[in-house]
């Protein structure tokens, strides 16, 4: 009975489709046609795929609507790539805490491929997702997670004693600024992408393991 339970049981394995089989084929639910790249967004996904050796799902997604493509690439650039107090691996963990909060699979995925790159440490990006209270963090970074976490869940409670102690943990006005609006961006993009069940590309599962 074993033996019959155990062949059941390759067959299936066998034939079970791979869980993100059609992720960067049927990117979103909504069947939205996309328009014709202006010079300027065909120059920025040629230059995704040169550094990243692929186009990242979200920008197909907003592929449909030039002007809104063009307005989240700048904005997010601009939050996220620009010259900042915070650094490139400490936004990337706002966005993953936010996103963790929201349970945002597309950004769970992406961002937390970000995390484990920026840092050299998988084990972070894994902690990131899953819990960031369980990561071994400095006081800096725990106090600005629990600012953006808590922004994100009860933005109404926010006080002047959450700020201060974000400068007490070395942050200046200017990065408290930053931390709320990349905070704010991802709770837009992860409604958006729960909206839509947008998909992540599937090659940032296995990246930085």
């Amino acid at each position: 009975m074993r033996k019959r339970n155990d062949k059941a049981g390759r067959s299936a394995q066998r034939q079970r489709r791979p869980a993100t089989a059609d992720d960067d084929r049927n990117i979103t639910a909504l069947k939205l046609k996309p328009e014709e790249l202006t010079p300027q967004m065909a120059a920025y996904f040629a230059k995704c795929e040169e550094k990243l050796g692929f186009v990242p799902n979200v920008l197909t997604a907003y592929a449909f609507d030039m002007p809104k493509l063009s307005a989240f690439v700048a904005m997010y650039n601009d939050l996220m790539l620009a010259p900042s107090g915070l650094s490139k691996l400490e936004r990337e963990m706002i966005a993953v805490a936010v996103s963790a909060h929201n349970r945002c699979f597309y950004c769970l995925v992406a961002h937390g491929a970000a995390v484990r790159q920026l840092s050299g440490d998988p084990p972070l990006g894994e902690l990131m997702v899953m819990n960031y209270r369980a990561a071994r963090l400095s006081e800096r970074e725990r106090a600005m997670l629990d600012f953006a976490v808590k922004l994100t869940a009860e933005p109404w409670l926010i006080e002047e004693e959450d700020r201060a102690r974000l400068r007490h943990a070395g942050f200046s006005d200017r990065d408290i600024w930053d931390i709320a609006a990349v905070a704010g961006f991802f709770n837009m993009t992860n409604r958006v992408a729960s909206a839509t069940d947008m998909r992540p590309n599937s090659v940032y599962h296995g990246q930085a393991r």
